[in-house]
């Protein structure tokens, strides 16, 4: 099976793709070659004048967990400094920058397609840095797992801009990540290294490449699929599946009972079933402790909408177990990861929040792939 080039591999055979002479890597582990060569090691071996590394949320290693960085160190490969940017923006932001000394900063993660993943958001504000700074711009193209013909869920409402959202993005934007820098539209000296080979309608397995795990909660491809949707939970009391093995695909509370897996395959929700499970969260919500829920099962990728699915199951939830069901802190979290106070307004009231998901789009504006 031929398999898709990644930005990061043209860049490894061809350095003038990038061209700078002090060049500052924003990368993870996701940052490999298919052969799974790290990215920083590759574009040493090949020449590309590396200086400095960036690391984002979760660090540069993928060890910390959601909403840490690792802190600023040194990579044992290629001995290169690293610095944390994680919850770093503005002039804080633009110092670490100018003390790294680079003249060319370069952006190599894979994404997973939905809004409230921070790692375009890393991009989005050292794009915005390396604008204020004068300094080149490069993004090495990689897929983004959900595909690209379809968008979900209404645009951000920027009152309610965050480190989960600071662009008006559909909660599944449908984009890549090289797309997403050229829609973001600063005033900078940008270049996307484009991909060889994908399509917009290809699904992960069939890009022929490595699954790295973007975060220590994002296990695989079929994670990545329901995030979407079941990422909202995160602002809730139930458990997201966070301190298991199957985070995101399993929802539930100590609370739950046996009503719930059949009050959502009674939905007839397209391309999903649920199944009733039971699972103890190691850490987070519940930790320790016994909860029922169910495990969502896709069987239809294509036909799957993880957005109206999500929303779905936030209904049920709400209705079923209103007397313990509630909003977790911080304060309106969950509104941050919708993007505006709609949905919290809606479940308040007791009305079927699918009314707020719009119809599924083609994403628009400028696109580098058919």
């Amino acid at each position: 099976m031929m398999y898709v080039r990644t930005g990061a591999e043209r860049l490894a055979a061809d350095p003038a793709l990038a061209a700078g002479h002090r060049l500052g890597l924003i990368t993870n582990p996701t940052g490999v070659l298919p052969d799974l060569t790290p990215t920083p090691d590759a574009l040493t071996a090949a020449g590309v004048p590396l200086t400095a590394l960036f690391g984002p949320e979760h660090g540069i290693r993928g060890t910390a967990q959601a909403g840490f960085g690792e802190g600023d160190t040194t990579d044992p490969g290629t001995g290169l400094p690293v610095f944390d940017t994680h919850a770093i923006d503005g002039a804080a932001l633009d110092e670490v920058v100018a003390r790294s000394g680079v003249d060319t900063l370069v952006f190599d993660i894979a994404d997973v397609g939905a809004r409230f993943y921070t790692y375009v958001w890393t991009m989005y504000d050292l794009m915005a840095s390396a604008a204020r700074l004068g300094l080149r711009f490069v993004v090495l193209d990689r897929p983004n797992p959900l595909g690209g013909t379809v968008t979900e869920g209404p645009p951000l409402d920027p009152e309610f801009a965050s480190f989960v959202g600071r662009f008006p993005l559909p909660l599944r934007h449908g984009r890549t990540v090289g797309e997403l820098a050229l829609l973001f539209g600063f005033d900078l000296d940008l270049h996307v290294v484009r991909m060889e080979g994908w399509r917009r309608d290809m699904t992960f397995a069939g890009t022929g490449l490595p699954w790295v795990m973007p975060s220590v909660n994002m296990p695989t491809p079929g994670t990545a699929l329901v995030y979407p949707g079941t990422g909202l939970f995160e602002g809730t009391t139930f458990s997201e599946g966070r301190g298991t093995t199957r985070p995101f695909e399993l929802v539930g509370a100590p609370y739950v009972d046996e009503r719930f897996a059949p009050a959502l395959n009674a939905l007839g929700l397209p391309g999903v079933r649920f199944r009733e499970t039971w699972f103890t969260p190691m850490f987070h919500k519940h930790a320790g402790i016994p909860a029922r829920g169910v495990q969502s099962h896709v069987h239809d990728p294509v036909a799957f909408r993880p957005v109206l699915t999500g929303l779905s199951m936030l209904h049920v939830a709400r209705e079923l177990y209103a007397g313990d069901f509630a909003w977790r802190g911080p304060e309106l979290q969950l509104d941050q990861l919708w993007g505006s106070g709609t949905l919290t307004r809606c479940l308040d009231a007791g009305q079927d929040p699918r009314t707020l998901c719009p119809e599924p789009a083609h994403p628009e504006g400028r696109l580098l792939y058919s």
